[in-house]
């Protein structure tokens, strides 16, 4: 099996309400910027995605009239979830981003560890 095929370890902190909100999502959306956040834990650039400055930026869906957003931000090795929403615009409103930033500076002051992704078990490699 290619590395890149391997199950990544989950690296992914949710921010706030973010993790609620998106589960309150309909399963297309939830499965496609889902998608996006495990290509992310792989090192893989997502398909559907924007920068919006200071480091952050949004995976975005679209189902009928509904755009649906996820804003994260990448540090340490770690893919923050700063916020989930939807909305009826596809303008991302400044409100949500003024959010994303004061949960991105909680982060930055609560200092993290940077993520280590863990040693597989010696047993487990030599029974593969």
């Amino acid at each position: 099996m290619d590395e890149k095929d391997q199950e990544a370890p989950e690296r992914v902190r949710w921010e706030g309400d973010s993790r609620e909100q998106m589960h309150k999502w309909p399963k297309p959306p939830k499965a496609n910027i889902g998608g996006d956040l495990t290509r992310l834990q792989k090192g893989e650039e997502p398909l559907d995605f924007d920068h919006l400055g200071d480091g952050i930026y949004e995976l975005r869906d679209q189902q009928q009239n509904v755009w649906y957003r996820l804003l994260y931000w990448l540090n340490s090795g770690w893919v923050y979830v700063l916020h989930c929403f939807k909305k009826k615009t596809n303008q991302t409103p400044q409100a949500a981003i003024d959010k994303a930033k004061t949960r991105k500076r909680a982060v930055l002051d609560r200092k993290d560890e940077p993520f280590v992704a863990p040693i597989p078990d010696e047993q487990e490699e030599e029974s593969a």
